[in-house]
């Protein structure tokens, strides 16, 4: 049989995630995997502990938020230790009897017919809620996607430990119930041979189809807003302030660019990591006597208005008014930020981290790469870019059209097919009336 978009029925798919909102990856490929279920005529709904898509659409369980207090209690005593008390044994049980409780009254009156997990059966940031929706589709037989963005082995934070035996069960599961998705082919690998069941590859990708607009009448203050003087060079950082980004480096390259006018913009704030290393980047900045603007109080993913009355700029604003991007990760589960870069047509340095060795450097990208540490030939190349019209525009206009050809929407399209059409197919999976039925029968028990 054929397997094509034409062979799959209209369907109701929710997204289900700790977090949707704001402009971390995971929220950001959310919004363009519902851009593309929607252009194929499936219904997108989304269910997480916080978000920000249309509310008629969306519900929340505020116990499937990392932040919630009883999240974080489980969390902080279960990691860098080895020893759980039982006290948090019996928290977590009851923990997942609530959420699992809530999530099948919230997909019952949705009426979905298909869940996607966003990185919630991935990373251990809400032990319960992995655990209830793992035994919530052994229940079910519910139509399951795992989509998984980074795995806890990756992480340090997690590796010492007293939750190995939830670990195992749910962070990913073995469950062949669900079809399975990484977005690099290094976690690919590790996940296959961990689970022993095999899963496709689908990178971050950016809707190159449709180039964005040009700069308009809202943007054109952007950079007076946050400092930057008209006849400055804007460099964007655009990533949080996290330990990983390396934004030493960035420094570093405005240092020896040694151009007053050149100013290190940095997009984000610190998030959830703490606020030591934005102490280390202002502090390092002003040893070497670097010029940094921390911009997230003007930024965020949408337009609009802070609670404070201050106008606020879209992500898409800061790129579009930067000269240069920089991008010197240590370590990216793929690169959000990259793609971004490629998308609104700005040069850039990156860090040949892992995943960029593996899965973006072979595509052909003409972008400046440092190994871990800046060169002067780096840094010449950089001011080529800056100061050489025609080699800039050259390059920007050649990553787009690779951006194009290995990371557009259509990717995702052709990708996606195949994991809609098998339940319908496969044995795996039950027909929706008769997994509906076990819901609503499970919605009877106490």
């Amino acid at each position: 049989m054929m397997i094509s978009a034409e062979n799959i029925r209209p369907m109701r798919i929710g997204f289900i995630s700790t977090r949707i909102a704001g402009s971390d990856g995971v929220s950001l490929e959310i919004g363009k995997w519902a851009e593309v279920l929607e252009g194929m005529g499936h219904s997108c709904f989304y269910i997480a502990g916080v978000c920000d898509r249309p509310p008629e659409k969306s519900r929340i369980i505020p116990e499937a938020h990392f932040k919630h207090p009883v999240i974080e209690q489980i969390t902080n005593e279960v990691f860098g230790v080895v020893v759980r008390k039982p006290d948090i044994t019996r928290l977590i049980h009851e923990t997942i009897w609530i959420i699992k409780r809530k999530l099948r009254a919230v997909i019952a009156e949705l009426m979905l017919d298909m869940i996607i997990l966003e990185n919630c059966v991935t990373i251990p940031l809400n032990i319960p809620l992995g655990v209830a929706l793992v035994e919530y589709v052994m229940e079910t037989g519910i139509p399951c996607i795992a989509h998984h963005h980074d795995f806890y082995w990756e992480r340090e934070r997690f590796l010492v430990n007293a939750a190995d035996d939830y670990l195992h069960v749910a962070f990913p599961p073995a469950l062949p119930q669900m079809q399975h998705v990484v977005i690099n082919s290094q976690a690919a690998a590790e996940f296959s041979r961990r689970t022993g069941l095999p899963c496709r590859v689908i990178p971050n990708v950016m809707d190159f189809d449709h180039p964005p607009p040009p700069p308009d009448e809202y943007s054109k203050d952007f950079r007076e807003t946050i400092g930057v003087a008209p006849n400055d060079i804007m460099i964007l950082q655009p990533t949080r302030v996290v330990q990983r980004k390396g934004i030493e480096h960035a420094i570093e390259l405005v240092r020896h660019l040694n151009d007053p006018r050149c100013k290190l913009v940095i997009s984000h704030a610190w998030g959830d990591e703490g606020e030591a290393y934005r102490r280390r980047v202002a502090q390092y900045a002003d040893i070497l006597g670097v010029p940094v603007i921390f911009a997230h109080p003007w930024i965020s993913y949408h337009r609009g208005v802070s609670p404070e009355g201050r106008k606020i700029y879209s992500i898409g604003d800061a790129y579009q008014q930067a000269d240069f991007v920089t991008y010197p990760s240590s370590y990216e589960g793929f690169g959000n930020a990259f793609l971004e870069a490629v998308y609104y047509r700005k040069p850039l340095l990156c860090n040949r981290y892992a995943i960029y060795r593996t899965d973006i450097e072979p595509c052909g990208f003409k972008v400046v790469l440092i190994d871990g540490f800046l060169t002067d030939e780096t840094v010449e190349q950089v001011r080529r870019i800056l100061h050489n019209e025609a080699y800039r525009t050259e390059i920007v206009e050649h990553n787009y059209k690779v951006g194009t050809h290995y990371f557009s929407y259509a990717r995702v399209f052709d990708e996606l097919v195949p994991l809609l059409v098998r339940p319908s197919l496969g044995p795996a999976c039950l027909p929706r009336p008769e997994w509906r039925k076990s819901v609503q029968a499970l919605g009877t028990l106490h």
